[in-house]
């Protein structure tokens, strides 16, 4: 677990500003918190895009052979409570809110970038530094991946990524004969936006409470 806590045994100090400002004590206190409940964390696996959670959200992990730190304008940064906040707060998203990976990842990174911001870092400079150890799916680096990772952010990357590389060869013209471009496009447009909206949690809970409503009308006549 990472200890380089802004404060880690004296107490904080007193902000100049009202709490509910934005603040970089504050995000930094913030940070703090949720890299303080993390109940597992694991450095020993290979994880593709760097970092990533159990099935359970109970551990994080972290890819075995990205550095704990970076240098920046003469400072030793630790990078594991950037990528913790990330991960925490994208599972938090996917299993409490329903959301599609796609968007929690979004708003997971627009957090890390602020939380890097924050404590003085150049976004920039710290993604550039990310960037060089990214492992990505199919990678033969990873030979050592847990058996309780959760899958599904790396399965909603592939097919997201999959239909958006089908929708550029229909706009380019590249299609098996006996296709018509304009139907293929509208198909896979219709299913790209069903696999970012719909398959979610909170999108199968609604597809269910909508069969049960559909059943009981159904009975009903």
């Amino acid at each position: 677990m990472p200890l380089d806590y802004c404060h880690p045994t004296a107490p904080h100090t007193k902000l100049k500003l009202p709490e509910w400002y934005v603040s970089s004590l504050m995000m930094d206190r913030a940070l703090d918190a949720i890299c303080r409940r993390v109940k597992k964390f694991d450095r020993k696996h290979d994880i593709p895009y760097l970092a990533g959670y159990s099935l359970d959200g109970k551990t994080i992990y972290i890819d075995r052979h990205m550095p704990q730190f970076f240098k920046f304008g003469g400072r030793k940064i630790d990078t594991d409570r950037f990528l913790i906040l990330h991960e925490e707060v994208e599972k938090t998203l996917i299993d409490q809110l329903g959301l599609h990976y796609l968007h929690a990842h979004q708003i997971a990174t627009r957090a890390e970038e602020a939380a890097v911001r924050a404590a003085g870092i150049g976004w920039r400079d710290y993604d550039r530094f990310m960037q060089k150890y990214v492992k990505r799916i199919g990678d033969e680096r990873l030979t050592k991946v847990p058996l309780d990772l959760d899958l599904k952010p790396y399965r909603d990357e592939h097919d997201d990524d999959l239909l958006r590389r089908m929708m550029s060869s229909c706009k380019a013209g590249k299609l098996p004969k006996g296709f018509h471009a304009g139907d293929m496009l509208e198909a896979i447009r219709r299913m790209h936006k069903r696999v970012r909206l719909h398959d979610t949690p909170g999108g199968h809970r609604t597809a269910a409470i909508k069969g049960k409503k559909s059943n009981t009308k159904s009975k009903a006549k």
